[in-house]
Order: C-alpha cells, then structure tokens, then sequence
C-alpha cells in the first residue's frame, strides 16, 4: 500500500511527504496495539480476524476514492484540487488500512507458528518450512506491489491500482476463515503489565529470602503443569541474576 502512496498523495490529494511519514509511522507503532490485545485478551485468532475486516474496508475506502465521483478530486491540466471532505475521506481510509495492519504484522507469523508441536520432530521441521515459505510469500508480494502495482496506477488509474489488492485482501480474509476448524487456538493469558507489577512487588518482598538448593521448590505450580497462567509456559530458573551464586 505504501509503495507509491507518495505519488497519490502529492499529484491526487495535494498532500506533502509529511503526510506518508506520519502514515507510515503509524503503521509501526499500531502493532504495538495489536500486540497487546492478541497476548492479553482476545488472542491471536481475533485479533487477525477484527483487524483484518478494518483492514479491507479501509482498503475498499481507498479504492472508492479513487473512481466514486464525489469522493475522487476533480483534475485540470494535471493538477488536482480535493476539497476537505475528499481530503478527509482518503486520510480516513489509509489510517484504517494502518490500524488494520497493526493487528494483522505481529500475529499472523506467531499464530503460524502456533500451529506447529515443537515437541514433535516432524512438525518442528515443518515450522521451519513455514517460515520460509511465508516470508518468500512476503518478498514476491513486495516485488509484484513494487512493480506490477505501481504500473498499474501510473499508467492504468488508481481505482485499478487500489482495487486489486483490496479484492486481493479480502480473498485471503475468506481463505484464513475457511480454516478456522482447523486452527490451534492459543489462550490469551491477560495483561502482561499486570505480571509486571507483580514481578516487582515480589522482588522487593523476597529480597533478602534465602534461595532454595532444590529448583523444583521455585516454581509455583506443580511439575506438570505448564503454568499457572493461561497462555504462558514456565521460565526455566537461573543464578545468574543473583546476589547468591553457588
């Protein structure tokens, strides 16, 4: 989306590169959002599905710019004149397509790799299979939006351009529906922030508590279960932060 949105905003919307540098960063702290409410509260699965539906209709937003007369800036002579509303109306839609795809980057990867049994031989082979073949998947995407794309909304037209990849999107969002029987779903295991306070307030209690010789005395669970909260797996002990090294 971002490849040639310089061009769109300057020759169609009248907008400088400010415009694309504040869209841009905001594409990059979003997934920090997304990130959080994935772990904390809705999970992987839903965090992927609500973010990508925003993701398309900013996307459909975009492309109706682009050709809905009203929404579309009327040109003279090459040069462009949106009125507020249009101008609202484009800024709208990128900012949904940049709250989408604060949902969709840091889950999409994790939650297939969540789909893997790291203790089972095979499938751990086939994870790294995955990994592979996703981020090749990832690079052709970014080759063909940087070329094909691009030429198709310099020389063809916007709508053309923009329309594509939102059909293209909303594809992929029925594919990953289809599968939904299918999936390993992950437990979200609630704000992390709160675990921090509670490391903290620990810390400061149990300072000067004598650390036990026997390991399996550390842990507050019993030895086989994963953890006491959902979502989350033990942390294997170690001296190496302590005062009292053996």
């Amino acid at each position: 989306m971002g490849t040639n949105l310089v061009n769109y905003l300057k020759i169609r919307m009248n907008q400088w590169n400010a415009a694309v540098t504040n869209w841009s960063g905001t594409c990059y702290f979003t997934p920090l959002i997304g990130a959080f409410l994935a772990d904390s509260y809705l999970g992987k699965y839903w965090t992927i599905i609500y973010f990508s539906i925003i993701y398309v209709v900013g996307m459909a937003l975009v492309t109706l710019t682009a050709f809905v007369p009203g929404l579309t800036p009327v040109c003279t002579a090459g040069i462009c004149h949106p009125n507020r509303f249009q101008t609202a109306m484009s800024l709208v839609a990128l900012y949904l397509i940049a709250l989408g795809t604060g949902g969709i980057k840091p889950c999409v990867s994790s939650f297939g790799a969540d789909q893997f049994d790291d203790n089972d031989e095979r499938e751990k082979k086939h994870k790294a299979s995955f990994f592979n073949w996703y981020y090749l998947s990832i690079n052709v995407g970014a080759l063909i939006a940087s070329s094909v794309l691009v030429w198709i909304q310099m020389n063809v037209g916007w709508s053309w351009g923009f329309g594509i990849p939102a059909i293209a999107m909303a594809i992929a969002v029925t594919f990953f529906l289809f599968g939904t029987k299918l999936y390993r779903l992950q437990k979200p295991g609630g704000s992390p922030l709160t675990r921090i306070v509670q490391v903290l307030v620990a810390s400061l209690k149990k300072s000067k508590v004598v650390v036990p010789a026997d390991e399996s005395l550390l842990y507050e669970t019993a030895a086989d279960a994963e953890s006491s909260i959902q979502g989350s797996r033990k942390i294997l002990h170690t001296d190496k932060f302590s005062g009292n090294r053996r």
